[in-house]
């Protein structure tokens, strides 16, 4: 019987260099959103699997030493990987029991490559948070574009942010963005800086000035830009740092594969230049 709880926030831990960031994340995600945390642990069945360091990921000492032991080894056994997982989720807890927000978590102990146990979340999470590096096999790009689910991605150490940029660009994607930032307590506390990078047509000025009216209308505190550039990823890093923006917001991979291979992803470059928490939507 499944223990997945809908609505909640899941912090998947398959990256020991961002284990605490990925859970402040979602703590800070979950207050706003008041759901429950689920902690998802991916661990596939396999006969040998070489040891991932988890030792000190969190600042708890009761169970580092075996975590230690575990990562001492060169390969673990399924046991092993079982316990080392167990462990880590135990830590997980007990760490956000800690900080006292009086958040409800629960574990997911799921024994399936992260692919799988990202698909066997996605219909029913309200939000998905992840570490910039992930241990898998597939790609970051790969888990995101398969989802259904707004992801988080954070670098660590994570930042509660103030600000917020919302990449717009009058696409389908971006639409269904625009209603559901209107709708979710997530950014309701913050400043949202509305950013269009695009020639200064008529369509694109009436576009994002409906769109900003929006956020307004739904109480959301606003400002609108638009860029005059060619580079959509360069423009928006460049405009997030010289206003010191704390989260990114984009669609993800709004893009055909025909343009992606002939002038490449805008999220994917975004995902590899922006070093503040990146939310992205699934694609319309």
């Amino acid at each position: 019987m499944s223990n997945l709880k809908p609505d909640s926030v899941i912090a998947c831990l398959d990256c020991p260099d961002h284990v605490q960031a990925v859970l402040e994340a979602s703590m800070w995600a979950s207050i706003r959103l008041r759901a429950p945390v689920g902690l998802l642990h991916s661990m596939p069945s396999l006969q040998q699997k070489a040891a991932i360091n988890y030792s000190g990921c969190l600042n708890i000492d009761d169970e580092n030493a075996l975590l230690e032991q575990f990562t001492s080894k060169e390969h673990l056994s399924n046991c092993e990987l079982k316990a080392q997982g167990r462990l880590l989720l135990s830590q997980a807890t007990s760490y956000c029991e800690q900080q006292r927000h009086k958040l409800k978590t629960y574990t997911l102990h799921r024994h399936e490559n992260l692919n799988q146990s990202i698909d066997y979340v996605d219909d029913q999470a309200q939000l998905i948070v992840i570490g910039h590096h992930v241990t898998c096999k597939s790609t970051l790009s790969q888990l995101i574009r398969v989802s259904h689910c707004p992801i988080l991605v954070t670098h660590a150490p994570f930042l509660p942010p103030t600000t917020a940029l919302f990449a717009f660009d009058n696409s389908p994607t971006c639409h269904k963005l625009l209603n559901w930032l209107c709708k979710t307590p997530l950014v309701r506390a913050l400043t949202v800086h509305i950013v269009m990078v695009g020639k200064e047509t008529s369509d694109n000025c009436d576009a994002l000035r409906e769109a900003y009216a929006k956020l307004k209308q739904a109480g959301i505190k606003s400002k609108k830009t638009l860029l005059d550039c060619r580079d959509v990823a360069a423009a928006l890093n460049y405009y997030q740092n010289q206003h010191d923006i704390g989260l990114l917001m984009t669609g993800a991979f709004g893009q055909s594969r025909l343009r992606e291979l002939l002038q490449g992803s805008d999220t994917k470059k975004l995902l590899v230049s922006t070093k503040t928490p990146y939310l992205l939507f699934p694609k319309a």
